[in-house]
């Protein structure tokens, strides 16, 4: 039979001691921490559907397209041969099939069509999957599962695009709501001279019989070919939220004029954009002059978004490095025989654990909002999810990449893709200072919040005197005035953070994770910066034994 295998035997060396190209893989069965989150936080229902997509991200031809959406960006296209105004992005075949991986499906749409019976939690475990597929899909896939809750606020805009914005499709065609099977929304609130500030904004909306015409400029357009933006704009009344859509209800192109593209440093697989608008067409959503709280109902849903992106993509990072280390030799034994790099990747792989039980946790509370305990904590859970693994996601991904030495570095591996991505998810939809003022702001107007958060704390005591001891520390530090708490405010997030992943993990994770992870990272024994320092005694063969299995 022949050997279509590539040449090992080259005409000066044969090339050996590398790991062998990665077959297909089931990312559900290869993860247990996922499998015990699903059966832990989700009906039985979501792991079922989910089992699809999770052997489809982790084959060779997912993987691929994820490398193809990389390695050919987007590119505007402001006009056709003729001069005519086009404003359109163009995107590589690659993306659109990742699109229709996720769409297809309906993973923007699962949160909604499951509400309160475990939509939450599969969007959130499918998001994980496919933010290891591509995670620049993941950006329009997220805005247009967050829009439907502020569009509630405005029946009659829901009625219109609901049935589209659900639809188990993807349609990238440039042409107005009514010519298509499915449609994404996108999201266009940041401007120059306020950047988080959107109170600064000065895009202005006049209003035009029952609906608007807005001008302005806005500095950060996210996926800017979807079929409708939320957007802020200033009226009589204060800031107010809008809906742009591409196309005026007569068919013609919306005046919302693409400038340029952004030159990211990561996220390069997904378009964002600086626009003008030029007197766009555009309908309220809301009450006027209550812009933010409208569009808070948004950016709530996409924070839980922002917080596990990070998760997944440390996921995968981490089965990356392990990969590695079982199949490479140095020093006379295979890597993962080395104690120094066991300690390093068991260290990643506890933070890989404590990030997806802690967004798991978070989605189960959107999915029960009519228990007072459970919306308590949606309204805190995301924002602290959405801070500190983000925070430590660019260093958990240069420790993987260090795990591989030099091929890590290179394009050819996904690690550097992953570390490009890392830092995006802590700068989009609010960065760490904003993140830490909106937690004071919870604390202060939301106290019922904090109360949640003790009792969840609570149920876990008694296990860990690492634990006991953060939880102590932390009691006291709430028990401070708000205003007194802002110069503090990282740590104070940080903490609450980690306590909440240590909690879920005493209750549900295995000792050996649970104990290592308290010690860690609260306790006074090891805890460190830097990934792979660990106590002396810590059971890393149980915690390695968890990564593949």
């Amino acid at each position: 039979m022949t050997d279509h295998a590539p040449r090992r035997h080259l005409a000066t060396h044969d090339v050996d001691n590398q790991p062998l190209l990665t077959p297909d893989q089931d990312l559900l069965s290869l993860d247990k921490p996922l499998r015990e989150a699903l059966a832990r936080e989700a009906p039985d229902w979501v792991s079922q559907r989910i089992t699809p997509l999770a052997r489809a991200v982790g084959s060779d031809h997912v993987q691929t397209l994820g490398m193809e959406a990389n390695r050919h960006p987007p590119t505007l296209r402001l006009f056709d041969r003729h001069g005519r105004r086009l404003d359109e992005v163009v995107y590589h075949p690659a993306y659109h099939e990742l699109m229709h991986l996720a769409c297809d499906q309906g993973w923007h749409a699962v949160a909604w069509e499951k509400e309160h019976q475990g939509g939450h939690q599969a969007h959130v475990a499918a998001l994980y999957l496919l933010t290891q597929a591509e995670p620049g899909i993941c950006c329009p896939i997220t805005m247009t599962h967050a829009a439907l809750p502020a569009l509630r606020r405005e029946p009659r805009l829901l009625d219109r695009w609901r049935s589209r914005l659900l639809a188990w499709d993807y349609d990238p065609r440039a042409v107005p709501m009514a010519e298509k099977s499915a449609v994404t929304l996108g999201m266009a609130m940041t401007e120059k001279q306020g950047g988080s500030d959107v109170r600064a904004n000065t895009t202005r909306a006049v209003s035009d019989g029952d609906d608007y015409r807005l001008t302005g400029h806005k500095w950060f357009c996210s996926a800017p070919m979807s079929d409708a933006f939320l957007t802020l704009a200033q009226t009589d009344a204060g800031l107010s939220c809008f809906l742009v859509p591409r196309f005026t209800p007569d068919g013609e192109r919306n005046p919302i004029e693409l400038q340029r593209l952004k030159d990211k440093c990561g996220n390069r697989a997904n378009a964002s954009s600086e626009i003008e608008y030029r007197g766009a067409w555009a309908q309220g959503i809301g009450e006027p002059g209550r812009g933010i709280v409208t569009i808070l109902e948004m950016v709530q849903q996409t924070r839980l978004d922002a917080a596990t992106a990070p998760a997944g993509m440390m996921r995968q990072a981490l089965l990356e490095a392990w990969s590695h280390a079982r199949e490479r030799s140095a020093f006379g034994k295979r890597l993962a025989e080395h104690p120094l790099m066991q300690r390093v990747i068991a260290d990643l792989a506890l933070e890989t654990e404590a990030s997806l039980a802690l967004s798991m946790r978070a989605a189960r509370a959107f999915d029960a909002l009519d228990d007072t305990h459970e919306h308590a904590l949606s309204r805190l859970l995301p924002t602290l999810g959405k801070y500190w693994h983000n925070k430590r996601g660019p260093g958990f991904m240069a420790e993987a990449m260090e795990c591989l030495g030099g091929i890590g570095y290179v394009e050819e591996t996904p690690l550097a893709r992953l570390y490009r991505e890392a830092p995006v998810n802590s700068i989009w939809e609010g960065s760490g200072n904003v993140i830490c003022l909106d937690v004071l702001r919870v604390m202060a107007r939301h106290p019922e919040s904090i109360e949640a958060l003790r009792g969840e704390l609570a149920n876990a005591k008694g296990n860990s005197r690492a634990f006991d001891n953060s939880v102590t520390e932390l009691d006291d530090t709430l028990k401070q005035p708000v205003e007194h708490l802002e110069a503090n405010a990282r740590w104070l997030t940080q903490r609450m953070a980690q306590c909440m992943q240590a909690s879920l993990l005493l209750r549900h994770a295995s000792k050996e994770v649970a104990e290592t992870f308290c010690r860690s990272r609260l306790g006074t024994d090891g805890t460190s910066p830097v990934y792979g320092v660990l106590p002396t005694d810590a059971p890393v063969k149980a915690i390695l034994e968890r990564i593949a299995g």
